[in-house]
């Protein structure tokens, strides 16, 4: 099982949407286009998206990989 993350990699504004697709192993672009179509409807959908930013860890630096 994967875990909640903010990755680097393919960050736009905070990484949340990223994290949730690499959670749910869907396309960081879907998860964006669902969110902004969320946006459309009445709810705290902003409100939500800032709350994950707060309580979703970045992604830990990864280690480089030296082979001699």
């Amino acid at each position: 099982m994967n875990t909640l993350f903010r990755p680097r990699d393919e960050r736009i504004l905070a990484g949340v949407c990223a994290g949730l697709a690499w959670r749910f192993g869907l396309r960081p672009w879907t998860v964006r286009i669902l969110f902004l179509l969320s946006c459309l409807l009445p709810g705290p959908q902003f409100l939500a998206y800032i709350v994950l930013w707060i309580l979703m860890p970045s992604e830990q630096s990864r280690p480089a990989n030296t082979q001699a």
